[in-house]
């Protein structure tokens, strides 16, 4: 009967763990959300708890090093490329996370599981905040310039850049008939981008400037 009970009481903080995390995923519409957040902590408690049952003293281990196995894929699932960015890294780690919570509730570690689940909500919750903070502080800008070719031009733009305290972090120059495509990739103080940018939109000699 206290088996059984310390099993009720297992899976019973799986589901409350891994729901509030999941909660959390669906709040905020990621592709992992609720239901799946909650059903990855649960299966992971279940073969832990049924791992140490089954297997006795015969390296449980095993079963864990699997769990993390197949969660990994699931994490591998929800990890998108979209426009040259990586797109769900931060849902595959909630996953990871997740069975790692049920893992360590099947093995009877309630409080670690219970420290670490709060952790994670406050990770998943109040550092996106600080983490907007950090990226409005430096932003990636590029700028696409269509130019006449005259002599001494593309130098003086690209003086410009030189001058305007942002990072060029890659660089490419096309020809079509008698313009030049240029395109810069910089990193810098939004700032510091407002006045580059308002250089080049009144550049008398620039026919074209795109920014994305």
């Amino acid at each position: 009967m206290f088996l059984m009970q310390e099993v009720v009481i297992k899976i019973l903080l799986a589901i409350t763990v891994g729901g509030a995390i999941g909660i959390e995923r669906e709040y905020r519409d990621k592709a992992a959300g609720f239901r799946t957040i909650l059903l990855i902590c649960l299966g992971a408690n279940l073969f832990t708890i049924l791992s140490l049952r089954l297997g006795g003293d015969e390296d449980p281990v095993r079963i864990a090093a699997s769990i993390v196995a197949g969660v990994g894929f699931l994490g591998a699932g929800v990890i998108l490329r979209d426009r040259g960015q990586i797109m769900g890294l931060t849902t595959a780690a909630t996953i990871w996370i997740a069975a790692a919570l049920g893992m360590g509730i099947g093995g009877g570690f309630y409080f670690l599981s219970i420290i670490a689940s709060i952790t994670i909500l406050i990770v998943l919750l109040l550092f996106p905040k600080l983490e907007k903070v950090v990226d409005d502080m430096r932003i990636t800008r590029i700028y696409e310039l269509v130019f006449p070719i005259r002599e001494g031009l593309y130098e003086e733009v690209s003086r410009e850049f030189e001058k305007s305290r942002l990072n060029l972090s890659s660089f490419s120059r096309d020809r079509i008939e008698d313009k030049m495509v240029c395109k810069w990739k910089t990193i810098g103080k939004p700032e510091y981008h407002d006045e580059l940018s308002n250089i080049l939109f009144n550049h008398p000699q620039i026919l074209e400037v795109h920014t994305t």
